[in-house]
């Protein structure tokens, strides 16, 4: 069976590595494993690069670019790697900005400019900048990975440029190197001979081409496509050279630093969502609703509501601002300084869609109506499901996706509704549909044609396509690209787009920054077809073999299905590279690496399955690499707008190398933990003698990898047990208490807490003996599931199954403590097992706090609550999250009176199970912690209360802050009998 090509490394590489290395004291990258995970961005291209740099400073950058001219080798700028065009990929040198070249150089807030390198995230840089009131408003769907520098290569233009413009009118200078290592000052230039010769010349072929370039250029804001020779044109005031980089791709110069115009930030805010029973209705409503001068107009279409309602952290802002099942929605945002006068905004939009016929109550059509939001938290969630549109539609399970390849083109709005018509059409002719919104203010649609483009018929289908869609956009005066730019897939149309005379001007341009055609090539100038299958993530011979997996994956049908299928669902999105907000991905937020994050490990599992990283490598030390400081945090599941679960990935690449390689001896004292349990507590003082004994730690640090910088839980002799099985009133409301192992083991008061407060409640709490009437207590497996050990973990959830599925069938819900234990029931499990018994005790298990908060939402739950404390610091377990199970921890707790409950925004606390006690991971992981976690901690008042519901979380807060964190369990415990003098000895070291 033919295979795409496997990504080989060479003589030649080595060569060109050793000398980057003595010149470059950051990363680099020759290895395959490595240029596969750049090799592609969030195109549908791969290109594998010759090899990767990433610098720490801009002069080894500009080293770095010296060093590949030398040798004969292109070298292709990187920043977030988010293009939807193929911008950042090639075959020569990647250099990474992203990483190391991310600082604010300079701000002046009185003029409102800063100064920055490329490599700085907008997110970051707005973050820095709020705190004076300013923000830089290019806000793009990828604020939260796109880099400044990639933004100025693009010309980017965000939702809002209606009134804030795009990125090359909030540019004023870069300095940037051309290929020769020469370094410029792009500013504003006049002609004169003080000027350098490159801008004479430039200034001197606008001048040259003025007539030419006022009638090609379309005239719509929203026109990113080929070189902005707009700029160099005769004009009253100074021409501003800068303005010719933004939008060259990084093919004409090196960008080291950026000057921005910058606002100040937005105050309040009002929206309106504007409901339309018809697609074209909303398009053709646009036009008046400009009128109302909003910021901003958006466009979300039918498939886009219908996948968000089936995307956990969107569901509920969608049933907030959606009502009924409406074709399309607008969502008009106002964002005057005064928030009354948003309101008048608001009553005029009303009285606006009233007269074009789209009020609620209009008889004559099915949908109409506009649903205000002005609460700040359901603003905020609207423009996240917003920002997540284009991956929001990459979800779809199946092997056809929305492709991007006219996502963006722009026409003057009074066309916008007979041109997404026309091309619903095309679409129809061609046997595919397409997925649609847009920045509606500005006419700018994006539309991706639902294909597969692993088949030859699709490929057609698409230059077939593209090709009847931008003969429309230039029948409306329109542009190709309104704001994803060129790259590979549409360069090819400049010569239709702006004349044969425009594009030898654009070659021009090229050739005189860069006769050596260094930078970037193929991009604007030059470029290949946009169907050549060579250069496509899925190329003609594009194979996965049979692959025997160990989970289910049957929720990924299709020919592409399974485990492969699950893998394919990222494309490149980068969701998972965001610093801020949320749990994803915190290795990344630790290394800032691509290996460590889930698209990194996304693609270099997609590469192995296929074969492109030769036999073997799904098993192989170098994935294992990839996958180890994966910490199984599951907020990709909950977080990643197309799905990608990486923590269940890992599980299966574990255990095909526990069945290839077996197990360490780290792997067997986690693994089987479970299974020697009892026999550690009835040894307790020796078994915790390694905490005392230097000697020890030492020897288990060697031997089994177990860091000698960390304590290990203790283990208790008095483990939690009980020999009735059932506690409470024999009327009361039946619950199982599911007894983990971890808190059985080391932390009893939690479970003797939990069930004081259930009956407390008036609970009949059972605490079933295991079915097989063995002696060994029940397990959920989550520790066997950890080392690879699928057929171990098995085991013990078909022990747990056949406990608790009694309880089930009579509708007793199953309530645990420890997230990663409880949550397994409601993930794992159903991975493992997909019969009806399973699904029943899924469909039951709750975690302690979602039971209370349900029982006391429906006004069963009577607990006699005292004052304990001031108030209560909460970190989230990163399962609870993941579930949309960590608000009832907020709930359950602010059931006591007079506690002020406060969140620290945290993502994963670092200790992740196992995975802090790594000597090979520790350190990654307390820069997990100290990221947020700990400072929170060590900021806390003596009296205020630290809680933790995860058994680890604990352990991390008190190895790395020295104060002891409580379970909710215990804090209602100590609530019930007003215990707040036992509060401080509980909770301080």
């Amino acid at each position: 069976m033919a295979k795409a090509a496997i990504i080989r490394s060479t003589a030649a590489d080595s060569a060109l590595a050793a000398k980057l290395a003595r010149e470059v004291s950051g990363d680099v990258f020759f290895d395959p494993f490595n240029r596969g995970r750049y090799a592609t961005d969030a195109s549908f291209y791969q290109i594998v690069p010759f090899g990767v740099v990433v610098p720490r400073t801009i002069d080894e950058a500009l080293r770095a670019l010296a060093i590949c001219r030398d040798d004969g080798r292109i070298v292709t700028p990187r920043g977030g790697g988010t293009s939807q065009c193929g911008q950042t990929v090639n075959d020569g040198i990647v250099i990474d900005l992203s990483k190391h070249l991310n600082k604010l150089i300079s701000l002046d807030v009185e003029n409102r400019t800063c100064i920055v390198e490329p490599g700085i995230v907008l997110d970051d840089l707005n973050r820095q900048l709020k705190k004076h009131g300013l923000w830089f408003p290019v806000d793009v769907s990828t604020a939260s990975r796109a880099t400044i520098g990639g933004m100025a290569g693009n010309n980017s233009c965000g939702g809002r440029s209606l009134r804030y413009g795009t990125m090359r009118d909030n540019t004023i200078a870069m300095d940037a190197a051309l290929a020769d290592g020469n370094l410029l000052h792009f500013g504003e230039v006049n002609s004169g001979d003080d000027a350098p010769a490159l801008f004479r010349d430039m200034l001197a072929l606008g001048e040259r081409e003025a007539t030419e370039i006022a009638e090609r250029f379309p005239q719509v804001q929203r026109r990113v496509g080929g070189y902005n020779l707009d700029a160099l044109t005769p004009r009253n005031t100074a021409n501003n050279m800068a303005h010719l980089l933004v939008g060259s791709e990084g093919t004409l110069a090196f960008t080291t630093q950026v000057e921005l115009k910058l606002w100040p930030l937005i105050g309040s805010k009002a929206l309106g969502v504007c409901h339309f029973g018809s697609f074209y209705e909303a398009m053709d409503a646009t036009q008046h609703l400009v009128k109302l001068k909003p910021i901003a107009v958006e466009l979300v279409d039918r498939t886009m509501i219908a996948l968000g309602r089936d995307i956990a952290m969107f569901q509920p802002i969608i049933k907030s601002a959606v009502r009924g099942d409406p074709d399309a929605l607008l969502i008009v945002e106002f964002a005057e300084a005064d928030q009354a006068v948003n309101a008048a905004k608001l009553k005029e939009l009303g009285a606006l869609m009233g007269d074009l016929g789209f009020g609620w109550n209009n008889p004559t059509r099915k949908w109409g109506g506009v649903v205000d939001v002005t609460e700040p938290a359901l603003q905020s969630g609207i423009a996240e499901f917003r920002a997540a549109g284009l991956n929001v539609m990459m979800s779809m399970k199946q092997d056809g996706k929305p492709v991007s390849f006219i996502e963006d083109c722009a026409v003057p709005l009074p066309h916008l509704a007979d041109y997404t018509e026309r091309l619903s059409a095309i679409f129809r002719k061609h046997d595919t549909t397409g997925t649609m919104y847009a920045h509606a203010s500005e006419g700018c649609l994006h539309v991706r044609p639902v294909l597969n483009l692993k088949l030859d018929k699709d490929v057609k289908a698409m230059r077939a396509i593209a090709e009847e869609a931008f003969v429309m956009v230039r029948e409306y005066k329109g542009s190709h690209s309104g704001e994803h730019g060129d790259g590979l897939v549409r360069s090819e149309f400049h010569a239709e787009m702006f004349g044969e005379r425009i594009i030898s001007d654009f070659a021009e341009v090229k050739h005189r920054f860069d006769p050596q055609n260094v930078l970037n090539p193929g991009k604007i100038v030059d470029p290949p077809k946009m169907d050549d299958r060579s250069l496509f993530r899925y190329t003609p011979d594009y194979r996965v073999g049979e692959l025997k997996t160990a989970l289910d994956w049957s929720a990924w049908p299709g020919a592409g299905g399974g485990f492969q299928g699950a893998i394919e669902m990222c494309n490149n999105n980068g969701t998972c590279r965001k610093l801020e907000g949320g749990v994803m991905c915190p290795s990344y937020r630790a290394t800032r690496n691509e290996k460590d994050v889930t698209r990194g490990r996304a693609n270099t599992l997609r590469l192995a399955i296929s074969g492109q990283l030769g036999p073997d490598a799904l098993t192989s030390d170098a994935m294992a690499d990839t996958m180890k400081l994966c910490v199984s945090c599951k907020a990709c599941r909950h977080e990643c707008p197309t799905g990608v679960d990486m923590a269940k990935m890992k599980i299966e690449v574990l255990s095909a190398r526990v069945t290839k390689h077996g197990l360490t001896l780290r792997d067997r004292l986690v693994g089987y933990l479970p299974r020697y349990a009892a026999l550690a507590a009835r040894a307790a003082p020796l078994a915790n003698l390694r905490n005392k004994s230097p000697l020890l730690r030492n020897l288990l640090e060697r031997y089994a990898g177990i860091s000698a910088k960390r304590s290990l839980p203790e283990w208790r002799s008095d483990v939690f047990h009980r020999d009735e099985e059932a506690f409470g009133p024999a009327d009361g409301l039946e619950v199982v208490l599911f007894v983990d192992t971890f808190n059985r083991a080391y932390e009893r008061e939690n479970l003797d807490d939990a069930l004081h407060v259930l009956t407390a409640g008036g609970y009949r709490v059972h605490l079933p003996k295991p079915a097989d009437r063995s002696s060994r207590a029940l397990c959920c497996g989550r520790t066997f599931l950890s080392a690879g050990l699928i057929d171990q973990a098995r085991a013990e959830l078909d022990r747990l199954v056949a406990t608790f599925a009694p309880f089930a069938a009579r509708g007793v819900p199953i309530v645990g403590l420890e997230p990663s234990c409880l949550l397994t029931l409601r993930d794992e499990l159903l991975s493992l097992r997909s019969d009806d018994t399973a699904r029943s005790v899924s469909a039951h298990a709750m975690l302690f706090e979602e039971f209370l908060v349900r029982e006391a939402e429906a006004g069963r739950l009577q607990l006699p609550l005292k004052p304990i404390a001031p108030k209560a610091i909460v970190h989230g377990h990163c399962h609870q999250k993941s579930f949309g199970a960590f608000k009832p921890v907020e709930q359950a707790l602010r059931l006591i009176p007079d506690l002020k409950v406060e969140t620290i925004e945290s993502s994963c606390c670092g200790m992740a199970g196992a995975f802090g006690y790594g000597a090979d991971t520790y350190d990654v992981s307390i820069q997990m912690a100290e990221a947020s976690l700990l400072p929170a901690v060590r900021k806390a008042d003596a009296d205020t209360l630290i809680v933790a519901d995860g058994t680890s979380c604990r352990h991390q807060i008190v190895d790395g802050a020295s104060r002891h964190a409580l379970h909710v369990a215990r804090v209602l415990a100590m609530s019930l009998d007003g215990a707040a003098t036992n509060v401080h000895s509980s909770m301080l070291n």
